[in-house]
């Protein structure tokens, strides 16, 4: 077991641009922890990061054994809380689909909710006439034989903007950082007999020497520590539309639409933006590559940052389910010329759980990835827990969600219906 910590003691955070590196930073220096420093290749909010994203859905789920806890504190925290509230757009959800199964996954849905206590925070909704009550922004004839539930506690958040605010606080609260090459990872310090891990080297060789390590990279992680196929990095794809001021104005206030057969879309933000999403399993790109303690290169997915290679965008098929879904959700804009076509990278485990625990291999190593793309609603609070496993006190409960388990299943695959396509065996995404 690591040594107990105290308010002295010296913690670095890889990745600490990103969602849950920016929440532990903010949580330690809350709890009044006086050296910490943020590694990350960018500054706060780190252009690699999922979340430095337009925004996010928000919203109450039951998809692991520990998401009613950890959505009660976050929509606490959302609302509550100065750094976070004024990033939270309240404006509802709805879920919905037309297809058998997909209206058989809302009712488990509904069911679920009801057996956790939370069947208030849904309303069933049977029909067209029902569903346009909620969002009348929808076409009636695009929508024939839906049936959805609305989530009034739920909407969708600003979320670059919201980590902008968390970076701020980090600044009052002294937080140190270090950007750029002396930001990025190169290997981790260890101590001679090589079980315990003494700190990080950087790609402009600065060791960075720390009581506790915390690896926080978000869909990085793997291609930066070998995590043993715990988790596999994914992309998702997105394109943004511009509306006039009449069109914003007639979709303010838009609840957040989601259908698991189609894709999403929110409200426009202050500028008259719209983002689309398709939905389906996600995006790899599998190379053969060597990360710190791997005994040889092996094939994992890399992610390949937007940020290094701006003009990238998605493949050609993505165009055509984007297309699809504007055409569903919003077919008065079905010819609006599309901009930002941008593939944003995730790294899932196979059971969606993240992967929050100290490395059995190097004692005062700790990771917390695996987000399985829905962790960004957690940012407010998921560092709390992180820094309660630090200090040996996390629940038991997530100690075993999060628990370091290689063998534990297809992170390819994830929860999702189908593994996912390779962006190597599909044209049109990557632009030099």
């Amino acid at each position: 077991m690591a040594s107990p910590l105290n308010l002295h003691s010296t913690i670095l955070i890889v990745g600490g641009g990103g969602t849950l590196g920016s929440s532990t930073a903010l949580h330690l220096a809350r709890k009044g922890y006086r050296d910490i420093r943020v590694l990350d290749v960018y500054p706060i909010p780190s252009a690699q990061s999922a979340g430095n994203d337009t925004n996010k859905i928000m919203g109450i789920s039951l998809r692991n054994p520990v998401d009613k806890q950890l959505s009660l504190e976050a929509e606490d925290l959302w609302t509550n809380d100065p750094t976070f509230a004024p990033y939270y757009h309240q404006t509802g959800q709805l879920e919905c689909s037309g297809s058998v199964s997909g209206i058989e996954n809302l009712k488990v849905t509904l069911h679920e909710l009801q057996e956790a206590g939370l069947g208030d925070t849904a309303e069933w909704l049977e029909n067209e006439d029902e569903i346009l009550e909620r969002v009348p922004q929808l076409s009636r004839s695009e929508i024939q034989g839906w049936k959805g539930l609305f989530f009034r506690r739920s909407g969708w958040l600003a979320a670059a903007k919201a980590i902008e605010s968390v970076g701020r606080e980090l600044v009052q609260h002294g937080v140190q950082f270090s950007f750029g090459d002396s930001g990025t990872f190169q290997s981790l310090i260890l101590s001679d007999d090589g079980k315990i891990c003494l700190g990080v080297l950087t790609k402009d060789g600065t060791r960075h020497l720390a009581d506790r390590i915390v690896l926080a990279s978000g869909a990085w992680s793997p291609s930066l520590v070998d995590l043993e196929d715990q988790c596999c990095s994914k992309c998702w794809v997105f394109a943004h539309m511009r509306l006039s001021p009449d069109e914003a104005k007639y979709f303010a206030g838009c609840p957040v639409v989601y259908n698991e057969d189609i894709g999403f879309f929110m409200e426009p933000n202050e500028a008259g933006i719209i983002k689309v999403c398709d939905e389906f399993p996600g995006f790899t790109r599998y190379k053969m590559h060597q990360p710190f303690g791997a005994s040889q290169p092996k094939k994992i997915s890399v992610p390949r940052s937007h940020a290094r290679h701006p003009t990238d965008t998605y493949p050609d098929a993505s165009e055509v389910t984007i297309k699809k879904a504007i055409a569903t959700f919003l077919p008065s804009f079905k010819d609006k010329e599309l901009f930002n076509r941008t593939m944003c990278w995730c790294t899932d485990t196979p059971d969606a759980n993240l992967l929050i625990c100290e490395d059995p291999r190097w004692r005062n190593f700790f990771l917390a990835t695996g987000d399985s793309g829905h962790s960004f609603k957690l940012l407010p609070i998921i560092g709390k827990h992180i820094v309660e496993l630090l200090e040996g006190t996390l629940q038991q409960d997530m100690l075993q969600a999060w628990r370091w388990r290689p063998g534990s299943g297809d992170a390819r695959k994830s929860r999702r219906a189908a593994p996912a396509k390779d962006l190597a065996d599909l044209p049109g995404w990557k632009h030099a």
